[in-house]
């Protein structure tokens, strides 16, 4: 299951094509610009399953980012067409089998968890009959003279340290700052947002927030994992605010390739990470300023197991 996720990335970047930002840059998409959600619960997918999903629409030709389970539909009211081929999306976890807890009772120690996947099928709202409106429902795309004030809304809410000025964009692991241009180094305004989204993806992983390894030097591994899971933070943010994203560091892909190449996994855990530095920062923003609620990665308590996506 990994394997195919990643031979599908890793055939996307092998063309010069970066999944989480050709859907929203090809004449041939229909859907809205935004995440994809369960039409039942009206939840966000997350992690992986974005990228999956939003793929699925690009190839299919699909109006729209509502899916349901075959048992879903029905639940509704409606029904999958016959004949109609669903889209497989996973479902990451952990458990602890019987015989370590009962080895870690008897040595007092931790017990060691085993990471699984599962993986299961959903069909877009276009594949089904019978539905009620409501599940046909798609968010309504913010106004353009509503994304700036958003995402600057997000940026004073968060609390982050920001400082404008020099010709760089960066942060400051040590300073836990995050340095941007002037907006009018950009070519337009929105590309301002756009890279302050990327670095404030960045920003998430300090030890204090989401914890994650940001030790890596320029031109290794650990580093370039790191910029692949702040391009796909600020592309899930970006798509949750009507924002269409773009591509902060292309130069990036050879090296993304050979990370995908190296570890099947790989993406499976960017996508993952992006998709709770997104929640992080979507989180500052008003209930109502996205596109969709919180992630079933962010509410794991609310959620449908197959919904749920978490790294292993």
């Amino acid at each position: 299951m990994y394997r195919e996720v990643t031979d599908r990335i890793l055939a996307d970047l092998e063309a010069g094509r970066l999944p989480w930002v050709q859907p929203w840059t090809s004449d041939r998409v229909r859907a809205p610009l935004g995440l994809p959600a369960n039409a039942a619960t009206g939840r966000r997918y997350s992690g992986i399953n974005i990228l999956i999903l939003w793929c699925a629409v690009v190839e299919r030709g699909f109006a729209g980012q509502g899916w349901l389970t075959f048992r879903q539909a029905q639940a509704l009211g409606g029904s999958v067409r016959r004949g109609e081929r669903g889209t497989s999306v996973v479902y990451a976890d952990r458990f602890t089998p019987r015989d370590e807890r009962v080895r870690a009772d008897r040595d007092g120690d931790a017990a060691r968890s085993v990471p699984f996947l599962k993986r299961f099928t959903v069909f877009n709202t276009e594949q089904c009959d019978g539905l009620p409106g409501a599940a046909w429902e798609t968010a309504a795309t913010v106004p353009p003279g509503l994304i700036r004030p958003q995402v600057e809304t997000l940026i004073a809410r968060s609390g982050a340290d920001l400082r404008i000025g020099g010709d760089r964009a960066f942060y400051d692991i040590d300073a836990d700052h995050v340095r941007l241009p002037p907006p009018h180094s950009f070519r337009q305004p929105i590309d301002w947002h756009r890279t302050a989204l990327h670095e404030l993806g960045h920003w998430t992983g300090a030890g204090h927030r989401l914890a994650r390894d940001l030790s890596g030097r320029f031109g290794s591994a650990p580093y370039a994992q790191e910029e692949l899971v702040a391009e796909l933070t600020a592309a899930f943010t970006c798509a949750s605010l009507s924002i269409v994203p773009t591509v902060r560091h292309a130069d990036y892909i050879g090296a993304w390739l050979q990370i995908l190449r190296a570890d099947e996994r790989a993406v499976v855990r960017a996508a993952s990470a992006a998709s709770r530095a997104a929640d992080f920062l979507l989180a500052f923003l008003p209930s109502d300023a996205a596109n969709f609620p919180a992630s079933v990665a962010a509410d794991p308590e609310r959620a449908e197991r197959p919904f749920r996506a978490e790294a292993l």
